[in-house]
């Protein structure tokens, strides 16, 4: 379909004010033009039109690291440390999963990022054919990776399944999903086995979605194990060697940054899931001043406990600020860029999304202006990370196809699936303190 959105504010980072007013051109999956500058292809007319006088159009939020189907144990297993928490609580519950349960909390993460205005995500789990399936059938972008434990008896099932997502899901839902290879952590995937998922890497030449130096707990278990830091482990291993994602990554010494840096490794940094388990605060200035690429993730929702990017962006700023005593550090667009344009590059991905521009894929969310919060309007991109909520993305566009209009999401039933996810959940629990 051919979209004309009129008169809106948009963030174009690239020009010399990061906020121009003009029109925004879609035409099939892709804009053909962003803002007053310059002529529609010949011909072209638009089958909709948009007001947007009153709107801020930015690129889809990128969501880098999370793990969607924990939304079915949202607030079941509260302020508890990490280890504790996954152990006692988490992994027990896992264990009762299906791929029912799976689509269906995959569908209600789903629904809540693209109603704060996410429309691509990062994610980490099992059942992936699952979710791939709720990826399809909502419209939303998505890279995928099953999640990877060398140790017990799901190791060489992981590698089988993983196998067979890339096979039928890569390049699928007309393009919008990507299968990258998912193990879990150094902590629990030994040399063995990561050997084996390079090995499959370098066969379908796909990247590493992997956590990282997240807790203290973890620096010691691999200090122990291999008297290496997480990060030397993986380059030993050669790990490095392929397209990473390393998500977290909270303790690392000035030479583990160099070496992520010297390696082009992307960073997920997950501020709220990381204060909540009391994991600790990601040294992103420095990781940022060595170059390095970092999005902005939320992690699950039964560590965030929501998906909400504008909540992440907000709460990184200000953690970052008092975390360094400096409020220079971590300005409005430089927190922006993060959840928009570095995510777009820490997943590959920033030929294609991430910024509004000629040619780009049309992944735009619209954000009602109308509202106290925005005014006076003195700084549409501060109002964007320290003002804005979820709740005031309006309208969605994803692959140029319209998903979310009037909060409305248009592709799939949102009552149904809050009901089947309760369903869900009450069985997954039962029994469970």
């Amino acid at each position: 379909m051919n979209i004309l959105i009129k008169n809106c504010h948009i963030f174009c980072d690239d020009t010399e004010s990061p906020i121009i007013l003009g029109d925004v051109a879609v035409e099939g999956s892709r804009l053909v033009k962003v803002g007053s500058e310059g002529a529609l292809p010949p011909g072209w007319h638009p089958e909709r039109v948009i007001d947007g006088g009153n709107y801020l159009c930015l690129p889809g939020l990128i969501n880098c690291h999370t793990h969607a189907a924990m939304t079915l144990l949202r607030s079941y297993a509260d302020d508890l440390p990490l280890m504790h928490w996954l152990e006692k609580k988490i992994w027990p519950v896992e264990n009762r999963l299906t791929g029912e349960d799976v689509y269906w909390g995959s569908l209600l993460a789903m629904m809540e990022m693209i109603r704060s205005g996410t429309t691509t995500f990062n994610d980490m789990y099992f059942f992936m054919d699952e979710v791939a399936q709720a990826v399809e059938k909502i419209g939303i972008r998505a890279c995928l990776s099953r999640g990877l434990v060398g140790v017990g008896g799901t190791a060489r099932v992981g590698l089988k399944e993983s196998r067979k997502l890339i096979e039928k899901w890569q390049g699928g839902a007309k393009g919008r999903i990507r299968i990258w290879l998912g193990p879990h952590a150094p902590y629990t995937c030994p040399p063995g086995y990561i050997k084996k998922v390079l090995s499959l890497a370098k066969e379908y030449e796909t990247g590493i979605h992997i956590h990282v130096a997240e807790t203290r707990d973890e620096i010691r278990i691999i200090n122990e194990r291999y008297s290496k830091t997480p990060v030397t482990y993986l380059e030993e291993l050669g790990v490095f060697e392929f397209p990473v994602l390393a998500a977290h990554c909270v303790h690392l010494t000035g030479d583990d940054i160099s070496l992520l840096a010297r390696r082009g490794v992307a960073v997920a940094h997950n501020p709220e899931s990381n204060m909540k388990l009391a994991s600790g605060v990601a040294p992103v200035v420095k990781l940022r001043e060595a170059g390095i690429t970092v999005g902005i993730g939320t992690d699950g929702a039964a560590s965030n406990n929501n998906l909400d990017m504008f909540g992440e962006m907000r709460t990184a700023a200000l953690l970052h600020k008092v975390f360094n005593e400096d409020p220079l550090v971590m300005p409005a667009l430089e927190v922006l860029r993060m959840a928009t344009g570095d995510g777009a590059r820490a997943l590959g991905l920033g030929d294609e999304i991430g910024v509004l521009k000629p040619g780009y894929k049309a992944d735009l969310i619209l954000v009602d202006l109308k509202q106290p919060h925005y005014h006076p309007r003195h700084n549409l991109v501060a109002h964007a990370v320290y003002a804005a909520g979820a709740g005031d993305v309006d309208l969605v566009i994803i692959d140029g196809e319209i998903v979310m209009e009037n909060r409305k999401i248009l592709t799939i039933d949102e009552e149904r699936v809050l009901d089947e996810v309760e369903r869900c959940a009450r069985r997954l629990t039962s029994g469970f303190n």
